[in-house]
């Protein structure tokens, strides 16, 4: 178990990055089989739009926009490690990868029809300060969709031991924000809680209307495992906000 991390310092271990090019594609991954699809439904069309990433990591998801239309990608991400990667995947598509920390990158304003960031937020401590941001570099009408890890899950990290499998969950300080060290990969790392409520009004603060919110309740389909299934209902492991500039 290595010290506590936060993100970029996270994924530039070669040891965890290692570990999660191996496993963050596989079918029946959390991302994949969990976020994944209930993303791809709040995302929607994406054809003919200019798209900006936040926390883009290894680009494969570009990729994907690419074959559903998508005309302009531009993505960043503050681990050089993924943002290497990530400029091997999409080196002949109309793509630009910026290794940049999400709170210090300079948005141009009404750039963009539709911003995304999938599982990177709960890495940002002023989140406030991303979501206006956010606003201001989207065109009128532009959407903002984005998945985090729960809230319960950044709320409970007490309820496991490092090195062993969480068997139940076990939430206190729920509303008490603030940086939260939390188990993931055998390692420790870093990440910010804050209640559902505290991200909702933060994106009405900064100007968004709420379309939809999502939890990742698990869909048949995606599991050929039933023990693998079942677990997966017990709890929602992402949460999803779909927001329009109107």
């Amino acid at each position: 178990m290595n010290d506590t991390k936060f993100g970029p310092e996270f994924y530039n271990d070669p040891d965890i990055l290692e570990a999660y090019l191996s496993s963050r594609h596989r079918p029946d991954s959390p991302n994949e089989s969990l976020e994944k699809p209930v993303f791809l439904q709040l995302l929607g069309d994406v054809q003919g739009q200019k798209v900006l990433d936040l926390g883009c990591g290894d680009g494969m998801f570009a990729l994907e926009l690419f074959e559903a239309g998508c005309s302009n990608y531009y993505g960043i991400d503050a681990s050089e490690k993924m943002v290497q990667i990530a400029n091997k995947v999409l080196k002949d598509r109309p793509a630009n990868i910026d290794h940049s920390t999400i709170e210090s990158w300079d948005c141009p304003e009404q750039q963009y029809d539709i911003v995304i960031s999938r599982l990177a937020l709960h890495y940002i401590q002023q989140i406030e300060e991303i979501f206006q941001k956010t606003y201001d570099c989207l065109k009128p009408n532009g959407r903002f969709v984005f998945s985090i890890v729960h809230p319960i899950i950044t709320s409970s990290d007490k309820s496991r031991q490092p090195g062993s499998r969480r068997e139940d969950w076990i939430v206190d300080n729920y509303f008490s924000g603030g940086l939260r060290k939390v188990v993931l990969r055998n390692n420790y790392v870093n990440q910010y809680h804050r209640s559902v409520e505290d991200l909702y009004m933060g994106l009405q603060k900064s100007g968004f209307t709420i379309e939809s919110l999502r939890e990742s309740r698990p869909m048949r389909e995606y599991f050929e495992n039933e023990e693998l299934f079942i677990r997966r209902s017990r709890i929602p492991l992402f949460l999803f906000i779909s927001a329009v500039k109107e």
